[in-house]
């Protein structure tokens, strides 16, 4: 399941449905001394969420009966490690915990050798890999200070590999589409069985249970071996390469007219005289409908390979629903213990194709006084809101240059130290919306997107990342898709409107981000089309 050069990726698949469960491993390249990004692609194998415990039904301010992790012994293989786990649950039927309510983490490390003899464990967490949850944290609610207390509840500074991973929405006042309705206002997990993909890695399962919320002890141990058999049932390399596909369809949502519309009205209230409003991110979504089901996992895998540099790379499925995946470059933030780190990003050229041409491009983004103002909003508004709740907040460099495959962007890195972690839900929703997603002011940019968009943005923006005991880390949820299947993709982008904005460069700028995605698909009719075409002209 896992190598020390590159990440294998794999796919759980259930002979007896033939449908595909999988899992991916997710990571995100360092960028200095940013912290590593997990999140995974969950399915559960059941059909409906009432199956498993969602955590926010739960009081929030009553500590569960135990939170534990227990290694074994590293093994030299994923079977052996495997085999060591369902030892692990037997013996834990035998002795089940006398404990109401309680999480346990069992992992197994896989060590592996390192070409010259020696071999090695490392304790860098990378990616992660998941499949199925022990608990779940779902509401159509806003996401509130309960619902992150009652994702504590599950969490120790003593066992910090056990994590909550999920997403939010962009806007939680917003109405809900058919395609988000399974990720609620927010959707958050721990994951029931998952793989740790490292230098060395990590087999570990997690098994969760509350009285309390009517999901017994022998209830989740059932779920967990169900979850079991089904990851153990068949394990093949998942393909690094697309199969291209048709596009039978496609459209966009404002197309190119209203767009021009909607931009050029943002710009006429932003230079309104005595009007607030600075900033303003107009997004986009490009539903592509094609001949044959896309691969959400396939796509990740090569975004991953070809735009994976200075990126995070991000699925996540709720059972029977679309799978959200994106490559995204901007954290939202990090902490640990009390210290947080963050980032600005704003302001989007193409790379050169020649290292004179690409110096030409940064040096024209650098010295730009449109994208200077696009991106001093965000740096700004960020160090405005850490002051909030740290002591003191370090902006360095105050403004740079982040290269990325296709892109480059301006950047700024700060940090700062919490009074308290129990600051941390202030500061998630504090930074989010950020304007570098949404505008500035806030609220003011806020109710212009819900005016001028008619698209659900759902996750799309919204912060996607984890929950630890003593550490958490977010990203910004751009750059990204939704994929359902027999219904194509969602493709998702946006872009800040300000003072001198001009509609068609912002459309190319859409057109530049979008293209991660749509250079994976195929340009062309069906050859079926292609003969009917032909059979039409020759009748004729």
């Amino acid at each position: 399941m896992a190598g020390a050069a590159g990440h294998c990726l794999g796919r759980f698949i259930d002979p007896d449905s033939m449908k595909s469960i999988s899992i991916i491993s997710m990571c995100a390249q360092p960028v200095s001394s940013r912290h590593s990004l997990h999140i995974f692609h969950c399915v559960n194998s059941y059909r409906s969420c009432s199956v498993s415990m969602n955590g926010c039904k739960a009081d929030p301010r009553l500590p569960i009966g135990t939170i534990e992790s227990r290694t074994f012994p590293a093994v030299p293989s994923p079977a052996l490690a495997m085999e060591k786990l369902h030892s692990a649950i037997s013996e834990l039927k035998s002795n089940p915990p006398p404990f109401n309510s309680g999480i346990i983490r069992l992992q197994v490390p896989i060590q592996l050798t390192n070409g010259i003899g020696h071999s090695s464990i490392s304790h860098n967490l990378v990616s992660v890999a998941g499949l199925g949850s022990a608990v779940f944290f779902r509401s159509l609610n806003p996401f509130s200070y309960n619902d992150w207390k009652s994702i504590k509840r599950f969490l120790s500074t003593e066992c910090p590999l056990i994590r909550a991973y999920g997403a939010m929405r962009f806007d939680a006042r917003a109405t809900v589409s058919s395609e988000w309705e399974d990720f609620g206002s927010f959707y958050f997990m721990v994951p029931q069985e998952f793989d740790e993909l490292e230098g060395s890695s990590m087999l570990a399962v997690s098994v969760a249970w509350d009285n309390a919320l009517s999901w017994t002890w022998g209830k989740a141990i059932y779920s967990l071996e169900s979850t079991m058999h089904l990851a153990s049932s068949n394990v093949v390399r998942l393909r690094k390469e697309v199969s291209r596909t048709f596009i039978l369809s496609n459209y966009h949502s404002p197309s190119k007219t209203h767009w021009d519309l909607a931009v050029k009205r943002a710009l006429q209230i932003i230079n309104r005289s005595g009007s607030p409003l600075i900033k303003v991110v107009l997004a986009r979504s490009s539903r592509f409908v094609t001949a044959t089901d896309i691969d959400p996992i396939a796509w990740l895998a090569c975004l991953k390979e070809a735009e994976g540099k200075n990126a995070y790379q991000f699925c996540l499925q709720p059972p029977d629903a679309p799978a959200f995946i994106g490559n995204t470059p901007e954290q939202l933030f990090h902490r640990k213990w009390c210290n947080i780190n963050s980032e600005a990003l704003a302001g989007t050229r193409a790379r050169g194709g020649t290292t004179t041409l690409d110096l030409q491009i940064e040096h024209d983004l650098l010295s730009s006084p449109k994208d200077d103002l696009e991106f001093t909003i965000v740096r700004d508004s960020i160090r405005n809101r850490l002051e909030v709740v740290c002591d003191r907040v370090v902006v360095e460099p105050k403004k740079a240059i982040r290269k990325l495959p296709r892109v480059q962007h301006l950047y700024a890195r700060l940090a700062g130290r919490l009074r308290s972690e129990d600051d941390e839900f202030d500061i998630l929703a504090s930074l989010h919306p950020s304007p570098a997603v949404c505008g500035f002011p806030t609220e003011e940019a806020r109710l212009l997107i819900a005016e001028s968009e008619l698209f659900d943005r759902g996750m799309y923006a919204g912060p996607i990342g984890w929950f630890g005991g003593g550490e958490s880390e977010f990203a910004v949820g751009i750059r990204s898709a939704l994929v359902e299947k027999g219904l194509g993709a969602l493709i998702y982008a946006g872009t800040g409107i300000v003072e001198g904005s001009n509609p068609t460069l912002e459309w190319d700028e859409l057109e530049l981000k979008t293209s991660q995605f749509t250079k994976l698909l195929k340009l062309e009719i069906p050859l079926r089309s292609k003969a009917e075409n032909l059979g039409t002209e020759l009748k004729s």
